[in-house]
């Protein structure tokens, strides 16, 4: 019964009809909306790409290399909002520093880190290589790296890479075996 009452509709031109189909192509136009993720490498692609574009002379994106990413990232620096204290300064190796100083602002560690997984994740997702993709490039590797350390010393906290997390019912145990003893 329903078939004969869309075949119905559609010959009649009814509103019905039109809806759907209305809807089926919204649908197709309309992909579901990105993950955050997937937003923000868009938009570092976009900016990245925009970036080369206004490089004198133009670079295409095929003669990108990895100096065209570490310029970028020097670039960027200008929009950092962390306090990097340079050795000279006397809040150098302070966590938190008592009054405020003459020292740049810059970007931190860990977003460009993440910026340049995004960039990396984008470059080939758009055509390409892996092998010559200049987001992974040991030049990148060991800038972030150089970046990573003069921060840290910098806020005199070290860096320490994050230890996998112990199984908890295992480190209750381990300490409820041996009872403290009170004096």
């Amino acid at each position: 019964m329903m078939s004969i009452n869309k075949g119905k509709d559609i010959a009649q031109g009814s509103s019905r009809s039109a809806a759907v189909v209305v809807t089926a192509a919204s649908d197709q136009q309309n992909p579901p909306p990105l993950s955050r993720y997937e937003s923000q490498k868009r938009r570092d692609w976009i900016t990245f790409g925009q970036y080369l574009r206004n490089r004198r002379p133009p670079v295409a994106l095929s003669q990108c290399n990895s100096n065209h990413v570490l310029d970028f990232l020097r670039y960027l620096d200008q929009f950092g909002k962390t306090k990097v204290h340079l050795q000279g300064c006397m809040f150098f190796g302070q966590p938190e520093p008592p009054a405020p100083c003459t020292c740049s602002l810059r970007q931190a560690w860990g977003s460009l880190d993440a910026l340049i997984g995004r960039l990396r994740a984008a470059y080939e997702e758009n055509g390409g290589s892996p092998e010559t993709n200049p987001f992974a490039n040991a030049a990148i590797r060991i800038y972030l790296r150089e970046v990573r350390d003069s921060q840290a010393k910098a806020r005199g906290i070290p860096y320490k890479k994050k230890k996998k997390k112990r199984n908890p019912l295992k480190s209750n145990a381990d300490s409820s075996s041996f009872p403290t003893q009170q004096p």
